[in-house]
């Protein structure tokens, strides 16, 4: 495995997991502004419950992402920070004013509700723009004959961007919603455990429908990463294996209390359905970063450069990991805070 090949598969990898991150916060956003009419369900508290420790925790890895991305691809920077300077200047602002409107929503009583509408609205529209990066990526709507400039034109009038965007949405409220399910299950908030169950229940078969939208247009408007990827269908199929997983944990058996479902083996199912369908699109991807010009060779950085930044990686993650590992455990298991009532 090449310098190059590591490097991006340390980038791919804070993808992942701020992908998987970021959809279960900002769909436990949508939620609770969904519910926040509806006190007899307590659906809107433990979305809020769930909420309020991991928001601060998700935006870290956008900025690690961001670091990543100068200090092991310098050379693709330039062509990223070009191409996506809108999209971007429109996520990081989201992504400001959905900050600032959840921590004031914690002090200004008065407002909280119409700052929970925007925490959830932004929180749908915000996947949307970040995956936006990915059919950019492709290389159809950049022009390439004058340095790099994005066509915005023909990216919003484009079926592929859409089903991106379609995909994003419909994988925050899914996954969100199931992990909500196990949050209310663990905190014995059953009228809420079961609001999530059948909200993933519903939005489930969408994410399929979306994912066949998106193969589709793939085929017609991006056929190179398409024809990789049904280079290796059996890991789609695979994929799609622990999608049905997922689906079968939320119906049976039940358990001791009879309570039907269970939760967090769908979660697990599911992140490694997205981990598997993710690592396929990546290899599919490779070696371009921007298609056809900018490919992971030509924005590598310095291979000296390289291994001090991978030894701090290495470091980093030694001793972050360890404090994320009890956070969760923290989170999910502390009684006190699982069951408080208001």
């Amino acid at each position: 495995m090449t310098q190059a090949l590591i490097a991006i598969s340390i980038l791919w990898g804070f993808v992942f997991i701020y992908a998987i991150m970021a959809t279960m916060d900002f769909g436990a956003g949508f939620w609770s502004m969904l519910y926040i009419n509806k006190e007899r369900t307590r659906a809107t508290n433990i979305a809020n419950r769930y909420l309020s420790p991991t928001w601060e925790v998700t935006n870290t890895f956008i900025v690690a992402l961001v670091v990543a991305v100068y200090s092991l691809f310098p050379g693709a920077a330039y062509s990223l920070g070009t191409v996506l300077l809108v999209p971007g200047s429109m996520i990081l602002l989201l992504l400001a004013i959905r900050s600032a409107f959840l921590v004031f929503s914690h002090v200004a009583d008065d407002y909280r509700k119409i700052l929970t509408y925007v925490s959830g609205i932004t929180g749908l529209i915000i996947p949307g723009l970040l995956i936006s990066v990915l059919p950019i990526s492709h290389g159809e709507y950049v022009d390439f004959t004058d340095g790099q400039t994005l066509q915005l034109g023909k990216l919003f009038t484009s079926p592929n961007a859409y089903a991106f965007i379609g995909f994003a949405i419909t994988s925050t409220l899914f996954l969100s919603s199931l992990l909500l399910a196990d949050y209310a299950k663990t905190s014995k908030e059953l009228s809420a455990y079961t609001v999530y169950r059948r909200d993933a229940m519903i939005i489930g078969p969408f994410v399929i429908i979306m994912a066949l939208f998106l193969m589709v247009t793939l085929r017609t408007e991006a056929r190179w990463i398409y024809n990789n990827m049904m280079d290796d269908l059996p890991l789609l199929l695979i994929s799609l294996i622990g999608f049905l997983v997922a689906g079968i944990a939320l119906f049976f058996p039940t358990d001791q209390d009879g309570i039907k479902g269970h939760p967090r083996v769908a979660v697990i199912a599911i992140t490694l359905q997205y981990m598997l369908a993710s690592f396929t699109y990546g290899k599919a991807h490779l070696p371009y970063i921007i298609y056809p010009a900018v490919t992971i060779q030509t924005g590598f950085t310095d291979p000296n450069s390289f291994k001090a930044v991978f030894i701090t990686y290495i470091v980093g993650f030694l001793i972050l990991f360890p404090g994320f590992f009890y956070f969760w455990r923290l989170f999910m298991n502390d009684k006190q805070y699982l069951r408080q009532k208001s």
